[in-house]
């Protein structure tokens, strides 16, 4: 059964994070950069959630599907890489809307 990218792409060293568990014991975890500081570019930028969502959808089903080449692949990976992180600016956009929704009527009661 193949891999999927994520499986078989090794974590490169310089991104990652030492932090300790409970027990005090180090490990190595890799970093995450949050969705608001990641350059898009204008066309995934602009996009909506929903168009985000279904060419990400898109994507991974193509990949599923194993018939590109490895050029194909790698760059069918990142456009998804990029699609996910605009899906989630769209997510915490909204958490920081209900949040603050959420707050003010707590002010008001």
């Amino acid at each position: 059964m193949p891999q999927s990218p994520a499986e078989s792409s090794p974590v490169d060293p310089a991104d990652t994070v030492e932090t300790a568990d409970a027990a005090g014991s180090a490990s190595t975890t890799p970093e995450v950069t949050p969705a608001e500081d990641v350059q898009l570019p204008p066309d995934i930028a602009e996009l909506s959630y929903e168009a985000a969502r279904d060419q990400l959808v898109e994507v991974v089903r193509r990949l599923e599907s194993g018939q590109g080449g490895l050029e194909d692949s790698i760059g069918l990976w990142e456009r998804g890489e990029m699609l996910a992180r605009r899906c989630q600016q769209w997510l915490d956009g909204a958490r920081e809307r209900l949040d603050e929704a959420v707050g003010a009527r707590r002010q008001d009661g």
